[in-house]
């Protein structure tokens, strides 16, 4: 994959509610830490993902909240439960090719219900598998959506998601005990959510929350896995994704979260969900309807 050009499709398919899907190909792309709201199933094809995962949400054993690094390659998947901080970035000058589906908490919870003896709140239990079966049929979900085979679609992504379940399948960690620190945590977060155009600096929200600056940062690095101007920009771009999917044009998204223009937007967005703003809302709005695209050039 040498000398590669850099490629990538995040789109929706209508008849797969819930699920976000991506074909890419990356040669220097480094994804900066963040999470998502959904769940993370992605198949390399080619090359080799190096990723670290973080944070209390993190998988037991070789991941944790201090964060490890681990290994994907050809024919395994790269596995992130909801809400956990991670990064991703190529092993080797070679780049890597992967293709992933993110379906809902809820969509992975009403399989696991049907398919499984999971209790609790269903997610992996280890960040990588090797598991060549199970990413084909995760390849063969893009497929089918580019056709749009919905029938095709549907029944391979519920296979995949069985298929990993009871291969690597777990009840997700239970958040830390509500310790004094994890309280004001939650309320930073809480505040920096409400003021996210216009948040307060690190001493102003210390005072605030009656504590001090290297206390707050400890606190809320424990429960979020990320220092808060991280966790603020991960969630800025997450409700600009929301504005996005509604078809709010990108320089109005930027505003509205936060950010000082379209330009800080575009740099962040891309880093975090692996396409630029206008690529991803045109993809929303319907507006590439050839389902066998190649792909957005970075």
């Amino acid at each position: 994959m040498a000398g590669s050009r850099e490629v990538a499709r995040h789109w929706r398919y209508a008849p797969l509610p819930g699920v976000d899907l991506l074909q890419a190909s990356y040669v220097r792309k480094t994804f900066v830490r963040h999470t998502h709201e959904s769940f993370v199933i992605a198949a390399i094809s080619q090359g080799v993902e190096v990723f670290d995962v973080y944070g209390p949400r993190a998988v037991p054993g070789r991941s944790g909240r201090g964060g490890a690094e681990v290994h994907a390659g050809p024919g395994m998947l790269a596995l992130v439960n909801p809400d956990t901080p991670h990064t991703g970035r190529a092993h080797g000058p070679e780049g890597w090719r992967y293709g992933a589906v993110y379906p809902s908490p809820e969509l992975v919870a009403e399989i696991a219900a049907e398919t499984t003896r999971l209790r609790g709140t269903p997610g992996f239990t280890e960040p990588v598998l090797d598991d060549p079966a199970a990413a084909r049929l995760v390849h063969e979900v893009l497929r089918a959506a580019e056709q749009g085979n919905a029938l095709a679609a549907d029944t391979k992504l519920r296979l995949a998601v069985t298929r990993l379940l009871r291969r690597n399948g777990g009840p997700l960690p239970r958040r830390a005990v509500r310790t004094a620190g994890a309280r004001t945590a939650e309320r930073a977060r809480q505040l920096l959510e409400e003021r996210m155009a216009e948040p307060s600096s690190l001493e102003a929200l210390a005072t605030e929350l009656g504590t001090t600056p290297f206390a707050l940062l400890r606190a809320f690095r424990d429960a979020y896995g990320m220092p808060p101007h991280t966790w603020l920009t991960d969630a800025r771009v997450r409700r600009a994704k929301r504005l996005l999917d509604t078809g709010v044009p990108p320089a109005e998204a930027a505003v509205a979260v936060g950010f000082t223009d379209q330009p800080h937007l575009n740099r962040h967005f891309t880093r975090i969900v692996g396409v630029p703003p206008g690529a991803y809302r045109r993809e929303r709005l319907g507006a590439d309807e050839a389902h066998g695209t190649s792909g957005l050039r970075l």
